[in-house]
């Protein structure tokens, strides 16, 4: 059989057995990686027993270190392992396809009706839902990289750098990998990395499994193959992006996107929270695509849909794009708009999968390489503090100020006159209710929401 035929030996699994199972999972992955991976670990390694508990993060561990949503890569990583391309294109796809198709519709709506009556009590309340979930992975992330001084020092250098100095997110994760990758090789201890929550003799052994303790042929390395497929994809992502820039011009709003959401697919270290402040900072500031309050309408959605995070992308795009000035429908630039957004974004994920899952362990015993992906994490600590303050300063109060007082600072204070009392009590109960109730992601969303449509029926919001 050839490399990219519909079935790979050994395992006695179909290609067409595993989409069911990977659209299964698609249609279950709500509440974010963590979550997401939860779903995948129970259905892959503890129902279907197809890989084993070590193999399963090995492949985690790998996918940590990807630009990108860990979570979509990790299923493409295992539907490659387990049927070779085409089970990494079926994987991947079907695990973004359900929050697709859910964003564009949701986009739609909100392009229609999101400032209008009850639809807007919904957006409201959804808002003060997403500040407190933004809070709580702020200290979810931080529990885990935050384990000694040099790593809290790096958080709080990222979070001065990007709120106080406007530093852009590549720069920071960039300095902090360097930190990290550097530190380690000197022999200092504070960048080893941690785990992933438990080891492998706690859970289902890979000889049990049914991919067992050998490497299927076609995920040994071999450089032809690879440069074949790298190029193939590097065509498929970068070819469109191209095309728009020479065919309409740097400029349109087409090409905006395209070139913007390529560069943010090689730069998204430490999952959807931590870039979403690099996108709000240019989609709002630079391009002026979406207003301040509209990424936490965007990002309530994608909380409330299946899929990646990282969606939220798409409802940027889909706005950008209705708003610009393409010479189409709104509505029509909005959905084309929409609909390249996450071309650009997640084909690159293929891409990263395809082309290095064969030398992995090269990359996973490098302890430098290691050391960096740490430093990164923390850094990520910082940045999404600075998008739950960004949040918090555009959700609670109607005016913000900025002082320039001088070597390159930026401070963004609130009018305190202009503070919004029903965003400050709905944000407050949101948050009582994630840490002192322990609540779930989705019950809050639901809640806060209907919170909010009885505060617009009150005539308070």
């Amino acid at each position: 059989m050839d490399r990219d035929g519909v079935a790979a030996p050994g395992h006695g699994v179909t290609l067409a057995e595993a989409a069911r199972v990977w659209a299964r999972i698609a249609l279950l992955s709500f509440g974010g990686p963590a979550g997401q991976i939860a779903v995948m670990h129970r259905i892959l390694v503890d129902e279907k027993r197809w890989i084993g508990e070590a193999r399963f993060l090995h492949a985690l561990s790998f996918c940590t270190l990807l630009p990108g949503p860990e979570a979509q890569q990790l299923a493409t990583y295992i539907g490659w392992l387990m049927h070779r391309t085409a089970g990494g294109l079926i994987a991947g796809g079907l695990f973004v396809l359900p929050g697709l198709v859910s964003i564009m519709g949701l986009s739609l709506i909100y392009a229609a009706y999101g400032g209008v009556g009850i639809v807007g009590g919904l957006f409201f309340g959804l808002k003060c839902a997403v500040l407190a979930i933004v809070l709580q992975a702020v200290v979810r992330v931080g529990a885990r990289a935050l384990r000694n001084n040099a790593m809290r020092m790096i958080a709080a250098g990222a979070f001065g750098a990007i709120f106080l100095f406007d530093v852009p997110f590549p720069l920071i994760v960039l300095a902090a990998g360097l930190i990290g990758y550097v530190g380690t090789r000197a022999g200092a201890k504070s960048f080893r990395a941690g785990g992933h929550g438990g080891g492998a003799e706690n859970g289902l052994a890979d000889a049990d499994s049914l991919l067992g303790l050998g490497v299927p042929a076609h995920a040994r390395p071999n450089l032809r193959h690879t440069l074949a497929l790298s190029g193939l994809f590097l065509a498929l992502w970068l070819g469109p992006v191209l095309a728009l820039v020479v065919g309409l011009g740097p400029d349109h709003v087409f090409s905006a996107i395209a070139v913007f959401f390529s560069k943010m697919a090689v730069v998204t270290f430490g999952g959807a929270y931590a870039v979403l402040a690099y996108v709000a900072q240019a989609a709002v500031d630079t391009y002026g695509w979406l207003r301040p309050g509209e990424m936490l309408d965007g990002l309530g959605l994608a909380e409330t849909t299946p899929g990646p995070l990282i969606m939220v992308t798409q409802f940027v795009g889909f706005l950008g794009a209705f708003r610009g000035q393409s010479g189409l429908d709104p509505y029509v630039a909005g959905v084309l708009g929409g609909l390249l957004t996450t071309w650009v974004t997640f084909l690159p994920c293929f891409l990263w999968i395809f082309a290095g899952a064969p030398y992995v362990e090269a990359l996973r015993e490098n302890r430098a390489l290691s050391g960096a992906l740490a430093a990164i994490t923390a850094a990520v600590v910082g940045v999404i503090l600075n998008l739950a303050v960004w949040f918090a300063l555009h959700l609670l109060f109607s005016e913000v100020s900025s002082l320039y007082p001088g070597l390159g600072l930026r401070l963004d204070l609130p009018v305190w006159s202009s503070l919004n009392g029903p965003a400050l009590l709905l944000s407050g109960a949101a948050i009582l209710a994630v840490f002192r109730f322990r609540a779930g992601v989705i019950p809050t969303l639901l809640a806060s929401s209907a919170a909010g449509v009885g505060l617009h029926l009150a005539g308070l919001a």
